[in-house]
């Protein structure tokens, strides 16, 4: 069966959607004459005078900076959503609409300029995942707060508006859409099972071992499956967590030391600082235990061919179902065959 499901177009099912994605392997050996993008060059500074997110330099907003060290956490200046309004809907006929309210928070990884994630060391991540933890914690223990979505947009090329090493959090009253989707296929798994969706899909992937690209004592890097993007990855806890926030000490530690190596492999693939949107989904704030979650962090990145060819969403999968060319066992392959040292040292 993955003979053919690496050379015919096959569709596959997400089993934390409800959702299909089109695979075209074939599509491979098809040349290519689109858009080339210029590889934006790694930071080589360690301080930028001109950056807004540097220590002791001035924001767009005229705030300055302390002279942090480490990780430095600090309510949006710009922030996406906010509590300035009160609570209030919509309805006129099919128009509905209804205030949203929240925090947005930008988490700067270090004081460092030039350190992107596979540049620390893997005590400064475990300080930056410390930091995603206890925000996590305080955020969701507000009233109106219902889900916590920590994130990090990495180069230009993903919209990233400062190349300071940076990521965010946007908490908010609503839980979004793709949470509500994996809330309901997780939910429905467990009171069926009693036992994770999640739990479940990684011991088959344990036990195929096709997909696996890195795993340590807590903690496992694969493609998944029904992976969308072209070396997209998913980290998955060993055991069945609903959020960060149960982390133990050893286990802050390890999910550090995987995140380093998953980057690295990034940065090894086309030899370049490869971009990415990578984000956390876990259980929402909004009152439950929800037994059903298991935490998961993911990696969407867009480079297909080299560091100048990108995967556009567009046609096709704009107006019906995501499609990839290369299959998720190739792009697991690729990556695991890759050095754990970054190419530049």
């Amino acid at each position: 069966m993955y003979a053919t499901l690496n050379t015919a177009p096959h569709r596959r099912y997400n089993i934390l959607t409800g959702e299909w994605i089109l695979v075209s392997p074939h599509r491979n050996k098809r040349p290519w004459q689109g858009k080339k993008d210029v590889a934006a060059p790694a930071q080589t500074i360690a301080y930028d005078k001109d950056c807004f997110l540097c220590p002791d330099n001035l924001r767009a907003n005229g705030s300055t900076n302390p002279n942090y060290k480490g990780v430095y956490s600090f309510v949006n200046d710009y922030a996406a959503i906010n509590n300035h309004a009160e609570y209030k809907e919509y309805n006129d006929g099919l128009l509905t609409a209804e205030t949203e309210t929240g925090i947005c928070k930008v988490i700067c990884f270090s004081d460092d300029h030039s350190l992107t994630l596979p540049l620390m060391t893997a005590s400064q991540i475990t300080a930056v995942i410390q930091t995603w933890k206890s925000e996590y914690l305080q955020l969701g223990a507000k009233q109106d707060i219902n889900y916590v979505q920590i994130f990090e947009n990495k180069g230009a090329i993903m919209g990233c508006s400062n190349p300071h090493p940076h990521g965010q959090i946007w908490a908010h009253r609503s839980v979004p859409v793709e949470i509500l989707k994996k809330n309901k296929m997780q939910q429905v798994f467990w009171e069926q099972n009693k036992k994770s969706l999640l739990s479940e899909y990684l011991e088959q992937e344990l036990k195929c071992n096709k997909r696996i690209v890195l795993q340590n004592e807590h903690f496992v890097a694969l493609v998944p499956f029904w992976a969308v993007w072209p070396y997209e990855i998913m980290i998955l806890p060993k055991n069945h967590y609903q959020h960060i926030g149960q982390l133990s000490v050893d286990e802050e530690k390890t999910f550090a030391e995987i995140i380093k190596k998953v980057t690295i492999k990034y940065d090894n693939l086309f030899e370049t600082s490869f971009p990415y949107s990578a984000g956390i989904h876990q259980c929402p704030t909004d009152g439950p235990a929800h037994p059903e979650w298991h935490f998961h962090m993911l990696f969407y990145p867009p480079l297909l061919r080299s560091s100048e060819v990108k995967k556009f969403m567009v046609g096709y999968e704009m107006f019906a179902t995501p499609q990839r060319d290369i299959t998720a066992e190739s792009a697991a392959n690729t990556l695991r065959n890759l050095k754990d040292i970054h190419f530049s040292l």
